[in-house]
């Protein structure tokens, strides 16, 4: 397992890469479409398009889909990397290459012939999962007996889907969806369950509103409605009533990636208390030369590395389970590093005083891009309760 805590030199060039297009493409950009009030223009094409120029899009598609097949632990790596510019753009890729990962292995080989070339060579291509509604969200991690509002209704060669999701990351720019559909009335959802693909653009599948977020406001949410929308049966994912063993088989380094996302916020918020630390003057001496900051830096270093090591431990042991993968491996990691991120926010905040109040330095976004992560991939309290369930299932 040594293998988690040594950048090999592929990865290497790989994240000096992403830094770079970070430093060039995204900061640039990032503080003046978080400010636009209007949340579809906080979205940039542009970026989306950069980013497929070199290849970050499409990481995780092996060669014969055009990408270069990065495994689990690179991919945080990358995914960690772009937040440091900017939690959106990495929102947006790490749905993108995650999403990516499932459709290889889940998709049969007609429906990945169909999909991934076109995904592959679209430079705007984007992929969403539609699991999220009203009357549904974390309650899916727990086997509470509640079916999925949206709901499928056989008919010849295909299913007839009505319904509505909601807080959708990529929902109205994705090119394709895994949507989770409600397929057998009288069952809970992780047993009456279908995992469709739907294409962008079907009939009887429009966009509804773009949800207006405190943070994360790069990335676009939003809903996904469905009425009377025909969904062939070819483009049912795995097994009809199976749709969350999709999930449990295809998608164990999710949670952690989304810890990576949030980990990388943690650490800009690092960096700028750093720097402060260490011009700012106050009782004669450089904040960084007073015991408690110092110790208060120390403590924000602890709680990355540790949240870094957690989640290179799930997105190794991910792609190697008969090296002891565990399940809650696939729960902890974003509760970890979203806590961890949020300590350190309010933190960086005191050690600004008043000057991290003000917008000037970027702080104030970082803040509200922090709170995402409490909440987003699960709330906390909910993702522990199912790490719990899975820790004493006897």
């Amino acid at each position: 397992m040594e293998e988690m805590f040594i950048l090999k030199e592929d990865q290497r060039a790989i994240l000096e890469s992403v830094a770079r297009f970070v430093e060039e493409v995204v900061t640039p950009r990032a503080a003046a479409l978080d400010a636009n009030p209007d949340p579809e223009k906080s979205f940039s094409w542009e970026i989306v398009e950069k980013a497929h120029e070199i290849g970050i899009r499409t990481a995780t598609l092996d060669e014969k889909w055009s990408g270069f097949g990065a495994d689990s632990l690179t991919t945080a790596m990358v995914i960690e990397e772009l937040a440091k510019g900017d939690l959106g753009v990495s929102v947006i890729m790490a749905q993108t290459l995650k999403i990516a990962q499932i459709m290889q292995k889940a998709l049969n080989a007609e429906q990945q012939a169909r999909v991934l070339p076109s995904f592959a060579g679209d430079p705007r291509g984007l992929l969403a999962i539609g699991i999220t509604e009203p009357d549904n969200a974390s309650n899916y991690f727990l086997p509470y007996p509640t079916p999925l509002r949206t709901s499928g209704e056989k008919t010849e060669g295909g299913w007839i889907v009505n319904g509505m999701k909601h807080f959708i990351s990529n929902g109205n720019r994705a090119s394709h969806y895994l949507l989770f559909v409600q397929t057998a009335r009288g069952k809970p959802m992780a047993e009456g369950t279908t995992c469709f693909l739907v294409e962008r653009g079907r009939p009887g599948f429009t966009i509804g509103r773009v949800h207006d977020k405190m943070g994360e406001r790069l990335a676009n949410n939003a809903e996904l409605i469905f009425v009377d929308c025909f969904i062939p049966d070819e483009n049912v994912v795995g097994e009809v009533g199976r749709g969350f063993a999709v999930l449990r088989g295809f998608f164990p380094q999710s949670n952690a990636y989304a810890g990576a996302s949030i980990l990388g916020v943690a650490v800009a918020l690092y960096e700028k208390a750093v720097l402060w630390a260490k011009t700012r003057v106050q009782g004669g001496r450089v904040l960084i030369e007073h015991d408690g900051i110092r110790a208060e830096l120390a403590e924000m270093r602890m709680l990355i590395d540790a949240s870094r090591s957690y989640i290179h431990r799930a997105c190794w042991l991910a792609d190697h389970q008969e090296r002891g993968w565990d399940e809650t491996l696939g729960v902890l990691p974003k509760v970890m590093a979203s806590q961890s991120a949020w300590k350190i926010a309010t933190w960086c905040l005191e050690i600004h005083g008043g000057h991290g109040y003000m917008k000037e330095l970027g702080i104030e976004k970082l803040l509200r891009d922090a709170a995402a992560f409490l909440h987003s991939d699960g709330v906390n309290r909910t993702l522990f309760l199912k790490a719990a369930n899975l820790m004493f299932a006897e």
